[in-house]
């Protein structure tokens, strides 16, 4: 994904600060393909004409892209609607600016680069540790008890929604994650940056105390390489 830094990143918030225009972004990354302007003005409760100026701005301002795609199924004749979809920017604003990205980069290379596996084996140690004090730290605010796995993975999803994930319940056992928090480190560095991820899921779900769950890789184009399922019994 590419970063929006400086100017650009001031004009995105700055579109993005109107509530409509942040609710149908929301809406429109949430959504499994493109959007029209008719079902992104139902889901923000606006006229259509309104929903096409907000659109529109979220495109000058780099956050949307559009096109003329025809849906798929049988249409009446007419002109094709214009659908919208996330663009695939990551938008950053640091006042001033900071250079988080650059050391995590510098940190990943190292690991990266080292010519013993201590030092990828420290990384998934350490990422396990911060997961599980994280699922800890929920387990102790919402004491919920034993822990099916459906139970389990509604948990996970309102956590890790704050985190970024984006979680997407595909079935009542099984999470995937729309978005990776970790990008673009995980594309530099897939099997360093995807294994510290699935080690932090893992390490979040055993603090949290779900044993019927466990975090598997199963890389999807677009998408966070780790999903959540319900533990198959006897592992």
């Amino acid at each position: 994904m590419e970063d929006v830094q400086s100017d650009a990143a001031l004009s995105a918030a700055a579109v993005l600060a109107d509530e409509h225009r942040r609710r149908m972004y929301t809406f429109i990354r949430q959504a499994d393909s493109p959007v029209t302007r008719d079902e992104a003005a139902a889901a923000v409760g606006i006229s259509r004409k309104l929903a096409a100026f907000h659109l529109d701005k979220l495109v000058e301002a780099g956050l949307l892209r559009a096109s003329y795609a025809r849906p798929a199924g049988l249409r009446r004749a007419g002109r094709t609607p214009k659908a919208y979809e996330p663009s695939g920017v990551d938008l950053h604003l640091s006042i001033p600016q900071r250079e988080h990205a650059l050391l995590a980069g510098i940190l990943v290379d190292a690991v990266s680069g080292a010519s013993a596996e201590g030092a990828s084996q420290a990384a998934l140690r350490v990422a396990a540790q911060h997961g599980s004090e994280l699922g800890a730290d929920e387990r102790g605010r919402l004491r919920p008890g034993r822990l099916g796995a459906e139970r389990a993975l509604t948990v996970a999803c309102g956590v890790l929604e704050r985190h970024g994930f984006e979680p997407v319940r595909a079935e009542p056992t099984r999470v995937w994650l729309r978005n990776c928090p970790f990008e673009p480190l995980a594309a530099r560095a897939p099997d360093l940056v995807c294994g510290i991820n699935q080690a932090f899921l893992a390490g979040f779900l055993d603090g949290l105390g779900a044993t019927t769950t466990t975090a598997v890789l199963a890389p999807r184009p677009g998408a966070c390489c780790v999903e959540l399922r319900a533990a198959t019994p006897g592992r």
